[in-house]
Order: C-alpha cells, then sequence, then structure tokens
C-alpha cells in the first residue's frame, strides 16, 4: 500500500517533470534573448561613428571660424558633424551677437600685426582690431560667421546650445539662430561618446 508521503512525493517529481519539460526551453529562451541585447547593447555603444564632435567655448571673432570650419569641412567629406556651443561660445549662434563678434587686441600677440597690451587697453582699439581682421578675411573671401551657420545647417550638421548657459546668461530660446536644439552637456557627451573626433576650441 502507497503512503500519503510517497504519493506525494511521486506527485511532486511529475510536476517537477512537467515545469522542466514546458518552462526549461521556455526560461532558456529568455536567457539567450536577454543575453543577446546585452550584447548588442555594449557593442552599440563600442560603434564609432564618422561623426566629428566639437565643444565651442569661445565668442570672439577669430575663435568662430574653428568650429565652424571644421564641421563644414568634415560634412562636406562626408562626416556627420555636431557643435556645442557653451559659455560665452553662444554667442556664435546667438541671433543678436554673432554679426557683431569681436577681435580683442589685449593680451592677444598672435595676430599678424601685434599690438601692445598698453595700446590694446585704449578706448577704440577693438573695434579697429576687429576691423582689420575682417579686411584681412575680405582679401581672401572669407565666409562671415552667420554665412558659415546657414552653410553648417545646409549641411546637417548638429547645432547644439547649451542649456546651463543660456540660464546663466539669461539667454532665450528665441535668441538662437533657426535651427540651433537646445540641450545639456548629456546632450552632447551622447553625441560625442559616438564620435571618432572630439575636439575643444
Amino acid at each position: 500500500m502507497t503512503s500519503t508521503t510517497d504519493i506525494d512525493a511521486i506527485v511532486e517529481e511529475r510536476v517537477q517533470a512537467l515545469l522542466d519539460e514546458k518552462l526549461g526551453p521556455l526560461v532558456d529562451a529568455r536567457v539567450a534573448t536577454m543575453l543577446a541585447e546585452q550584447e548588442a547593447k555594449a557593442a552599440e555603444k563600442d560603434v564609432q561613428l564618422d561623426r566629428i564632435a566639437i565643444v565651442a567655448s569661445k565668442g570672439t571673432l577669430d575663435m568662430a571660424y574653428p568650429p565652424l570650419i571644421l564641421a563644414t569641412t568634415a560634412a562636406a567629406m562626408g562626416m556627420e558633424a555636431g557643435i556645442f556651443f557653451t559659455f560665452y561660445g553662444l554667442d556664435i549662434v546667438n541671433k543678436k551677437k554673432f554679426d557683431g563678434l569681436k577681435v580683442p587686441p589685449l593680451a592677444n600677440p598672435a595676430m599678424p600685426v601685434p599690438v601692445p597690451n598698453i595700446l590694446g587697453a585704449l578706448p577704440g582699439m577693438t573695434a579697429m582690431a576687429t576691423g582689420m581682421m575682417k579686411s584681412w578675411m575680405g582679401r581672401v573671401n572669407l565666409n562671415s560667421v552667420p554665412e558659415f551657420i546657414d552653410m553648417a545647417k545646409e549641411m546637417d550638421c548638429t547645432l547644439i546650445g547649451c542649456q546651463m548657459t543660456m540660464d546663466v546668461m539669461g539667454v532665450d530660446r528665441e535668441d538662437l539662430v533657426d535651427g540651433v536644439v537646445v540641450g545639456g552637456a548629456a546632450t552632447f557627451l551622447e553625441y560625442a561618446s559616438k564620435s571618432k573626433i572630439s575636439l575643444f576650441v
């Protein structure tokens, strides 16, 4: 005669066998799917796109050109290009300022015509230095900053205005050039994390 304990053991054994038979493959498949998803995400993070990410941190006329020239040149070469305009660099895409960027003659010894600091501090010297720089650029038919920005937009460059800088400087979204997206450091870092080239200007 089979005892209650033996019957319970037999039932438990059969139930376990059924669970192993039915649920085992489902569990194995689910685990395999999760592992594949994790591997795909890890591989995606390691992928570097044919992309350049540039930080534009300065808002003077002479420092506005390097990020714009690099981005548009990269785009012309078939690369993705993005510029993060932060702190004074935000002036480059500020509609109220980008057409009036200046060149400071003070402590700027690399200018083609160096200006002693004592002269650079005099009233009117910034306007003079800016005029000189624009005349040199005019000789070689270099596009203006607004023209370069239009070119960058036409070439699908990603232009990001720093949200924190806007808050600190009191810049409204409406002050920015059309087509500039607003984002924080995390937005740019996400963009730059998949870039082959990252530059700080």
